[in-house]
């Protein structure tokens, strides 16, 4: 049972940060969440030295932990490995969705164009990262996935910054339009294409909150 209830603790903690609802730099109480959530600190902690373990955390002195703090450098170091993995799960994913995975990513696209007109943050948020793994999920290569995974975890808390210190730009699900368009097609190599624009347009737009890049057009 304790097994099963960290499990579950981690796989919220997990999405959580996929869906960038912490802030870098955020330190996490072990307490808090234990309150929130109604359980013990015992199996909170235990979910979160696993989330420390795979670099998505850090930990500090006295046990407590945090959202690593972003800076330039490391989000454009993340963001090279992932246009070469993220590239090629839609690449491998294309031929194999099926009317029902199309379905989900068509949903997602409607839903944030409707967040983003109404300045929806978390909305967008949560749908741009099941977007996302879905499609990725579709690659039927697990080692792939959980590479990639390891890399949202890492910058999904990041994604807040766009929505604090700027305002959402209508373009953002632009080249979601462009990938679904491919991916119907079957077009592998332009569905790729399609999100690595997205995925570099998005890290010159969160760069500019930096004062590293001016902001795209």
């Amino acid at each position: 049972m304790a097994d099963n209830l960290q499990e579950q603790l981690y796989q919220r903690l997990r999405e959580a940060l996929l869906a960038g609802q912490f802030q870098p730099g955020e330190r996490l109480k072990i307490r808090d969440l234990a309150a929130a959530w109604g359980t013990s600190p015992m199996p909170v902690r235990a979910a979160l030295q696993r989330l420390v373990a795979e670099g998505a955390l850090e930990g500090e002195p006295q046990r407590s932990v945090r959202v690593p703090a972003m800076t330039g450098e490391r989000f454009e170091q993340l963001l090279q490995v992932r246009l070469s993995l993220e590239g090629l799960a839609v690449e491998s994913a294309t031929p194999r969705l099926a009317a029902a995975d199309l379905a989900i990513l068509e949903g997602c696209v409607e839903r944030m164009e409707r967040a983003l007109e109404a300045r929806d943050v978390q909305a967008y948020l949560d749908d741009n990262s099941r977007f996302h793994l879905t499609l990725y999920q579709a690659c039927a290569n697990p080692v792939l996935l959980r590479l990639i995974e390891s890399l949202w975890l890492q910058v999904g808390p990041f994604f807040n910054r766009l929505f604090t210190e700027a305002d959402l730009s209508l373009r953002l699900n632009d080249f979601h339009d462009d990938t679904l368009t491919a991916l119907r097609a079957g077009d592998a190599k332009a569905a790729r294409a399609a999100m690595e624009q997205d995925l570099t347009y998005f890290g010159r737009y969160l760069l500019n909150l930096l004062g590293l890049e001016a902001r795209p057009g």
